[in-house]
């Protein structure tokens, strides 16, 4: 009942808050915000405000169907169903438990396939972002199969060995091999895996790679590239990042990026991902996921030897891998409540980047860069407050726009303050 509760409420809650969502992109979906009505058209914030809708409006169908998929695989018998499947499969107990871990995943991708194909080829498609064709989406989808299998089955091994043969203390050791799983994957990313569904080629502009490289090496910055990314064969979306740990460090820009910003701007935005290495947000970032992670496995141990944590959701025949699958899917329903605690500590971390940015290049440049990428990528620029409380990692447009304009502010009457020199 506890879990069919909180289910529900979690349900219900998501549901509202993409109601007020939408409510709030219709009501100024013919009105461009002051901010912007100088540098975003009618049109341009219209196109915006229908895209957010028709998403927010997948995204409930979406949620209906999760829900639903959680209840039939749980209290409706679904997972008791794979495990009595498997259990006649002529394998050891620890491979019979990464096969049912293997299968749940690949049969609950297949099941949420259909609203991801019908974001990519009808709502990206009717509003003139898809370049995704069939044929890639098949390619991408075996790749992504063998890479998923290569990486999660020795993980998966490990940590169900761990879990039979470490006593009381296996969370720990669990724990530390998922932290240092996740840190090789991170280092790896940018050589090994990425390449695989994305072209990589340097940056061959000459003048413009030259002001990057300064502007990295005044912020004491090294990566092993500035590299460009063919993400407009699959999206016209731009975005740039930075990739990898230690010395396997990249700089990534799309293609779109680059065709659509000024070299001002393009500086600007990589000054912005400067400002997150500068304030170490990504150590952070590892930091706390060791902390959460290491929550989560103690947590695991102590639900693990439980029967009436089995029972409870509908799986008569306990066993390590049902309990991690278990764990999986009742976890989200918990974390969710914090989400707008991890939501703001990401946005506060975009506004000491931006903060960087502007000191490092330009307000201006930077807040000229996040127009045409709001603009261009659609992007609202009127969400629901609690909405995007819970949401979005990045603060709402018209808020960063403001802070920026106050950091412009402030530079200039720190400049007038400065005494006079002879």
């Amino acid at each position: 009942m506890l879990f069919l509760l909180l289910l529900g409420l979690t349900t219900a809650l998501r549901l509202w808050l993409l109601r007020r969502q939408i409510s709030a992109v219709r009501v100024h979906r013919d009105t461009v915000p002051d901010a912007f009505r100088e540098t975003i058209s009618p049109e341009a914030h219209r196109k915006a405000a229908d895209y957010t809708i028709a998403r927010a409006r997948l995204a409930r169908w979406s949620l209906l169907a999760d829900t639903a998929l959680i209840l039939l695989w749980t209290v409706g018998g679904g997972l008791q169903l794979l495990i009595d499947l498997v259990d006649g499969f002529p394998l050891s107990p620890l491979t019979r438990g990464v096969v049912l871990i293997l299968l749940f995943g690949l049969i609950s991708a297949l099941l949420e396939a259909p609203f991801s194909l019908y974001r990519t080829f009808v709502i990206e498609q009717r509003f003139g972002f898809n370049r995704m064709t069939w044929r890639m989406l098949l390619a991408d989808t075996v790749k992504g199969l063998l890479v998923t299998l290569v990486l999660a089955t020795p993980l998966l091994y490990l940590l169900l060995w761990l879990l039979d043969t470490a006593g009381d203390v296996w969370w720990l050791y669990a724990w530390a091999a998922f932290f240092l799983f996740s840190l090789f994957v991170g280092w790896a990313w940018p050589t090994l895996i990425a390449p695989l569904f994305n072209r990589f080629t340097p940056l061959d502009d000459a003048e413009l790679k030259a002001a990057i490289e300064k502007l990295l090496q005044r912020a004491g910055f090294h990566s092993s590239g500035i590299f460009v990314m063919d993400g407009s064969k699959r999206s016209s979306h731009g975005n740039a990042y930075f990739t990898g740990l230690g010395r396997n460090k990249r700089i990534v820009f799309f293609d779109t990026l680059l065709d659509g910003l000024t070299r001002d701007e393009i500086l600007a935005v990589l000054a912005h991902e400067l400002g997150h290495f500068k304030h170490r947000h990504i150590l952070k970032g590892i930091a706390l996921s060791a902390v959460t992670s290491l929550i989560g496995f103690a947590l695991l141990a102590w639900l693990l030897p439980q029967p009436a944590f089995y029972h409870a959701l509908g799986v008569a025949t306990p066993s390590p891998a049902a309990g991690l699958i278990l764990f999986s899917i009742v976890v989200p329903l918990v974390t969710f409540y914090i989400d707008p605690l991890f939501a703001w500590l990401s946005r506060h971390h975009e506004f000491e980047a931006d903060r960087y940015a502007a000191a490092q290049t330009s307000a201006d440049a930077l807040i000229s860069a996040l127009v045409k990428l709001y603009r261009d990528n659609a992007s609202t620029l009127t969400p629901d407050r609690l909405y995007s409380l819970f949401n979005d990692s990045h603060p709402p447009a018209a808020i960063r726009i403001a802070a920026l304009k106050k950091a412009r502010h402030d530079a200039g009457d720190a400049i007038d303050a400065e005494p006079a020199t002879q």
